[in-house]
């Protein structure tokens, strides 16, 4: 029996997020995402109209990872803010560490400008909720800017620590402590 084209288009984000989490950005090739689902390298071609758009399906599915385990971090809405804000910075540690390649590829600037699958569309729904939660633990400041900085300050953490250079400048292999440190920086100390 044939495949449907959803389920062959969706066989090939599979292959290519399977891809990507094993092997990094850099081998989401056309041609290896049809061999490794085992069809001609043009079949990809049918589905997707360039490489940037089936690098966006792949990369839309670790927004929404990254949005389901932000959502469960803060679902039960009973931590105070401040406590929100740490759980969704520690969540964006984590799955930066853990899924090297997969963050690699959705902070690419080429597939967020692309306007592919409405890239923006699952990005700035988190951004959003940190605004939300900033916005209750510095009222006195401009939301946007300070969750900007403060994303800024993780997205830095997680680039560093994942080359080993905090590591060695901090001579501490916990990211808890910079995470601590960037809240304070951005929120102020706890307490206030």
């Amino acid at each position: 029996m044939q495949e449907s084209e959803s389920g062959l288009r969706a066989r090939l984000i599979d292959v290519g997020v399977d891809l990507v989490t094993r092997e990094g950005a850099q081998a989401l090739t056309l041609r290896e995402i049809a061999r490794r689902a085992g069809v001609s390298h043009g079949a990809p071609r049918r589905y997707f109209a360039t490489h940037l758009e089936l690098l966006s399906a792949i990369a839309r599915r670790g927004f929404e990872e990254l949005g389901r385990r932000a959502t469960a971090a803060v679902e039960d809405g009973t931590a105070s803010p401040r406590a929100q804000v740490a759980a969704l910075g520690r969540v964006y540690l984590e799955f930066a560490l853990g899924n090297r390649g997969m963050y690699e590829l959705m902070f690419r600037h080429d597939l967020l400008e692309s306007g592919h699958l409405g890239l923006r569309d699952t990005s700035l729904p988190l951004f959003g909720r940190l605004v939300e939660l900033v916005v209750q633990v510095r009222p006195d400041a401009d939301a946007r800017l300070v969750a900007g900085a403060l994303w800024a300050n993780l997205h830095g953490i997680a680039q560093l620590w994942g080359w080993g250079s905090l590591q060695l400048a901090t001579d501490t292999d916990d990211f808890g402590p910079l995470l601590r440190s960037s809240l304070e920086a951005h929120l102020g100390p706890v307490g206030e």
